[in-house]
Protein backbone atom coordinates (compact mmCIF):
# COMPACT_ATOMS: atom_id res chain seq x y z
CA UNK A 1 0.00 0.00 0.00
CA UNK A 2 1.23 3.49 -0.85
CA UNK A 3 1.89 6.28 1.61
CA UNK A 4 -0.30 8.49 -0.55
CA UNK A 5 -4.08 8.35 -0.82
CA UNK A 6 -5.11 7.68 -4.42
CA UNK A 7 -8.85 7.25 -4.32
CA UNK A 8 -10.19 6.22 -7.71
CA UNK A 9 -13.71 7.56 -8.01
CA UNK A 10 -16.02 7.31 -11.00
CA UNK A 11 -15.48 10.76 -12.49
CA UNK A 12 -15.35 12.06 -16.01
CA UNK A 13 -11.88 11.79 -17.57
CA UNK A 14 -9.62 14.63 -16.43
CA UNK A 15 -6.36 15.74 -17.98
CA UNK A 16 -3.20 14.51 -16.31
CA UNK A 17 -2.39 17.92 -14.78
CA UNK A 18 -5.94 18.26 -13.48
CA UNK A 19 -5.77 14.79 -11.92
CA UNK A 20 -2.39 15.53 -10.30
CA UNK A 21 -3.89 18.67 -8.80
CA UNK A 22 -6.77 16.61 -7.38
CA UNK A 23 -4.38 14.03 -5.92
CA UNK A 24 -2.32 16.80 -4.31
CA UNK A 25 -5.47 18.20 -2.70
CA UNK A 26 -6.48 14.74 -1.42
CA UNK A 27 -3.05 14.36 0.18
CA UNK A 28 -3.03 17.89 1.66
CA UNK A 29 0.13 18.83 -0.24
CA UNK A 30 0.86 22.47 -0.98
CA UNK A 31 -0.13 22.86 -4.61
CA UNK A 32 -0.18 25.73 -7.06
CA UNK A 33 -1.29 25.76 -10.67
CA UNK A 34 1.58 27.71 -12.26
CA UNK A 35 0.28 27.54 -15.82
CA UNK A 36 -2.32 25.90 -18.00
CA UNK A 37 -0.13 22.80 -18.35
CA UNK A 38 1.95 22.99 -15.18
CA UNK A 39 1.52 22.42 -11.46
CA UNK A 40 3.96 22.89 -8.58
CA UNK A 41 3.79 21.01 -5.30
CA UNK A 42 5.66 20.74 -2.04
CA UNK A 43 5.91 17.29 -0.45
CA UNK A 44 7.59 16.54 2.87
CA UNK A 45 9.94 13.58 2.78
CA UNK A 46 11.96 11.93 5.50
CA UNK A 47 15.12 13.91 4.69
CA UNK A 48 13.92 17.07 2.97
CA UNK A 49 11.05 19.12 1.67
CA UNK A 50 10.72 18.28 -2.02
CA UNK A 51 9.70 20.89 -4.57
CA UNK A 52 7.90 19.12 -7.40
CA UNK A 53 7.06 20.60 -10.77
CA UNK A 54 5.01 18.65 -13.27
CA UNK A 55 4.35 19.96 -16.75
CA UNK A 56 2.87 18.70 -19.99
CA UNK A 57 5.26 19.09 -22.93
CA UNK A 58 3.10 18.85 -26.04
CA UNK A 59 6.01 18.75 -28.51
CA UNK A 60 7.12 15.34 -27.25
CA UNK A 61 3.78 14.27 -25.74
CA UNK A 62 5.27 13.76 -22.31
CA UNK A 63 4.52 14.60 -18.73
CA UNK A 64 7.75 16.02 -17.28
CA UNK A 65 8.28 15.46 -13.57
CA UNK A 66 11.02 17.34 -11.67
CA UNK A 67 11.55 16.70 -7.96
CA UNK A 68 14.06 19.09 -6.38
CA UNK A 69 15.54 19.77 -2.99
CA UNK A 70 17.89 22.45 -1.73
CA UNK A 71 21.57 21.57 -1.84
CA UNK A 72 23.99 24.47 -1.67
CA UNK A 73 27.26 23.00 -2.93
CA UNK A 74 30.47 24.96 -2.37
CA UNK A 75 32.42 25.45 -5.60
CA UNK A 76 35.24 23.21 -4.34
CA UNK A 77 32.85 20.25 -3.90
CA UNK A 78 31.09 20.45 -7.28
CA UNK A 79 33.52 18.18 -9.15
CA UNK A 80 33.07 15.42 -6.56
CA UNK A 81 29.30 15.95 -6.64
CA UNK A 82 29.50 15.51 -10.43
CA UNK A 83 31.30 12.18 -9.95
CA UNK A 84 28.63 11.11 -7.46
CA UNK A 85 25.84 12.10 -9.86
CA UNK A 86 27.44 9.88 -12.50
CA UNK A 87 27.59 6.91 -10.11
CA UNK A 88 24.03 7.45 -8.90
CA UNK A 89 22.60 7.90 -12.40
CA UNK A 90 24.26 4.63 -13.49
CA UNK A 91 22.11 2.84 -10.89
CA UNK A 92 18.79 4.36 -11.97
CA UNK A 93 16.63 2.57 -14.51
CA UNK A 94 14.30 5.52 -14.95
CA UNK A 95 14.98 9.21 -14.47
CA UNK A 96 18.21 10.95 -13.53
CA UNK A 97 19.64 13.54 -11.16
CA UNK A 98 21.00 16.96 -12.21
CA UNK A 99 22.54 19.72 -10.13
CA UNK A 100 21.49 23.31 -10.84
CA UNK A 101 24.13 25.55 -9.21
CA UNK A 102 22.31 28.78 -10.10
CA UNK A 103 19.36 27.67 -7.95
CA UNK A 104 21.35 25.54 -5.45
CA UNK A 105 18.99 22.67 -6.20
CA UNK A 106 19.47 18.99 -6.87
CA UNK A 107 16.77 17.77 -9.25
CA UNK A 108 15.48 14.32 -10.06
CA UNK A 109 13.92 14.37 -13.54
CA UNK A 110 11.61 11.87 -15.13
CA UNK A 111 9.35 11.92 -18.19
CA UNK A 112 6.24 9.84 -18.84
CA UNK A 113 5.41 9.49 -22.53
CA UNK A 114 1.69 9.77 -23.24
CA UNK A 115 1.20 9.70 -27.02
CA UNK A 116 -2.10 10.35 -28.81
CA UNK A 117 -3.58 12.60 -26.10
CA UNK A 118 -3.59 9.89 -23.47
CA UNK A 119 -4.02 10.91 -19.86
CA UNK A 120 -1.87 9.40 -17.14
CA UNK A 121 -3.67 6.83 -15.02
CA UNK A 122 -3.76 7.13 -11.25
CA UNK A 123 -1.34 4.20 -11.11
CA UNK A 124 1.12 5.97 -13.41
CA UNK A 125 0.86 9.18 -11.38
CA UNK A 126 1.39 7.28 -8.13
CA UNK A 127 4.39 5.48 -9.65
CA UNK A 128 5.93 8.81 -10.75
CA UNK A 129 5.62 10.28 -7.28
CA UNK A 130 6.82 7.11 -5.55
CA UNK A 131 9.79 6.59 -7.87
CA UNK A 132 10.97 10.21 -7.58
CA UNK A 133 10.58 10.50 -3.80
CA UNK A 134 12.18 7.09 -3.23
CA UNK A 135 15.17 8.03 -5.43
CA UNK A 136 15.62 11.35 -3.59
CA UNK A 137 15.30 9.72 -0.18
CA UNK A 138 17.64 6.85 -1.10
CA UNK A 139 20.49 9.06 -2.33
CA UNK A 140 19.98 12.16 -0.16
CA UNK A 141 22.59 11.11 2.41
CA UNK A 142 25.17 10.35 -0.28
CA UNK A 143 24.84 13.91 -1.59
CA UNK A 144 25.18 15.25 1.95
CA UNK A 145 28.24 13.06 2.63
CA UNK A 146 30.04 14.60 -0.37
CA UNK A 147 29.00 18.18 0.33
CA UNK A 148 29.25 18.36 4.13
CA UNK A 149 31.31 15.37 5.30
CA UNK A 150 34.05 15.65 2.67
CA UNK A 151 33.68 12.07 1.46
CA UNK A 152 34.58 11.08 -2.08
CA UNK A 153 31.79 9.90 -4.38
CA UNK A 154 32.41 6.16 -3.98
CA UNK A 155 32.61 6.36 -0.18
CA UNK A 156 29.50 8.51 0.01
CA UNK A 157 27.50 6.15 -2.19
CA UNK A 158 28.63 3.05 -0.29
CA UNK A 159 27.81 4.65 3.06
CA UNK A 160 24.40 5.88 1.95
CA UNK A 161 23.40 2.54 0.44
CA UNK A 162 24.39 0.58 3.54
CA UNK A 163 21.13 -1.10 4.57
CA UNK A 164 20.33 -1.62 8.24
CA UNK A 165 17.74 -3.96 9.70
CA UNK A 166 15.00 -2.27 11.68
CA UNK A 167 14.91 1.19 13.23
CA UNK A 168 16.42 2.57 16.40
Amino acid sequence: MSVWDFEAEAEPELGSIDRIEEIATQNHWLCERTGHNEVSLQVEGGWASYHISISWIAEIEALHFACAFDLNVPVGKRAELGRLLGLVNEQLWMGHFDYMPSDAMLVFRYALLLPDDQAASDGQIEAMFSHAIEACERYYQAFQFVVWAGRNAKEALATALFETAGEA
